[in-house]
């Protein structure tokens, strides 16, 4: 022997946590236990609400996704930034509006175009 011993827990007069966890190790999937995951899961069902799809996407589609993704964000980025600028110009409260409804209509357009993208990208 090297004169090193293992190091054992100390233990408290009338506590049982090694009991209590040794019990715990006993419970896994195996024997019932669910994650807080799929009890949301159970719980959505239960209020008719459809469980998410579970995709298995490759790689090269994940990152395809993930880059229309940033092409969009950089779009409406830009998009914020002209409509700020064209903004301060503006004072008459008619065309502020005329500004405002043109901005909301581009915003939903690039919405729109970078989901049917990605819909695209997903459906075989």
């Amino acid at each position: 022997m090297d004169g090193f011993s293992p190091v054992q827990p100390a233990k408290a007069p009338g506590l049982r946590g090694g009991a209590i966890l040794d019990g715990m190790a006993g419970h896994d999937k195996a024997s019932g236990m669910k994650s807080a995951y799929e009890l949301a899961l159970e719980r959505l069902e239960r209020q008719g609400i459809e469980r998410p799809r579970e995709e298995n996407l490759t790689g090269e589609t994940r990152e395809r996704i993930a880059e229309i993704r940033r092409q969009a964000e950089a779009k409406l980025a830009e998009l914020e930034i002209l409509h700020r600028d064209r903004l301060k110009s503006l004072y008459e409260p008619g065309q502020r509006r005329e500004e405002e409804e043109e901005y909301v209509r581009e915003r939903a357009r690039i919405d729109a175009d970078r989901e049917r993208k990605i819909a695209q990208l997903r459906s075989p």
